[in-house]
């Protein structure tokens, strides 16, 4: 019986697999998701500084992974914010800065707008990054407020007992880290977008970036799968998850 049952089974799969489609349990050891979750519960994670929000995708998919702690979302674009506050009015316990950028001096700083928004920079974008996704090209501009993080934490981290600060800025994560420089000590997490090739101009990459977060006493405890260029399959970035040490 169990004979007839498991190859129809493996009939469908096979033509499921034929069709590009893989369907399997989702365990730790294929699911970035189940990982992540994974780590937020063993790290006691209860508030996450969601660093370059863009419209809420990152936090929205803590709550679908089942995280029920504090959320912070920091969006400097006008466009993109505003959708932000949006989905976080559905969602208890999650709160949104107003609109600014970080970074390592308080000021103003002027945003490139990518045509697909997720792909919008301080930074000037490389021809590496618009050959791998044309939609991403700049279409506009904003001027925007821009604050060091360890001047804007302080509210949002008080009562905080352990701390993720997720970064994904385009090129900018490495500003964010010095201008968090004042809070790092009440950091327990870092999940940041790292690049291996240079798509931004002056962007700092993996190596380099990976040396400055472990010098401020973090160590790598995962790598999560980024952005590959379907052109050639090369992994242009990917995402590091660093705990404190001890």
């Amino acid at each position: 019986m169990l004979g007839l049952v498991k190859a129809p089974l493996r009939r469908l799969r096979d033509a499921l697999r034929k069709a590009g489609i893989e369907v399997h349990r989702r365990t730790i050891h294929n699911s970035t998701e189940v990982q992540l979750d994974r780590l937020l519960r063993e790290a006691g994670i209860d508030l996450v500084l969601d660093v370059g929000a863009n419209a809420g995708q990152y936090a929205a998919g803590l709550r679908l992974l089942g995280y029920r702690g504090r959320i912070v979302s920091f969006e400097p674009l006008s466009t993109a914010h505003a959708q932000l506050s949006r989905v976080a009015r559905r969602g208890e316990g999650w709160e949104v800065a107003p609109r600014m950028a970080l970074g390592d001096a308080d000021g103003t700083v002027n945003i490139h707008l990518a045509g697909n928004s997720v792909s919008s920079s301080i930074l000037d974008m490389l021809p590496a990054h618009e050959r791998a996704a044309p939609g991403s090209a700049y279409v506009a501009a904003e001027t925007v407020p821009v604050r060091r993080l360890d001047g804007v934490a302080g509210e949002y981290i008080a009562g905080a007992r352990r701390v993720l600060l997720k970064i994904d800025t385009q090129g900018y994560e490495d500003r964010v880290l010095t201008g968090a420089a004042g809070v790092l000590d009440r950091i327990m997490a870092i999940q940041t977008e790292l690049s291996l090739v240079p798509l931004y101009a002056g962007q700092v990459l993996f190596d380099e970036m990976r040396r400055r977060i472990e010098a401020q006493g973090f160590e790598l405890h995962a790598v999560f799968p980024g952005y590959v260029d379907e052109r050639t399959g090369q992994t242009l970035q990917l995402d590091g998850f660093f705990r404190r040490r001890g």
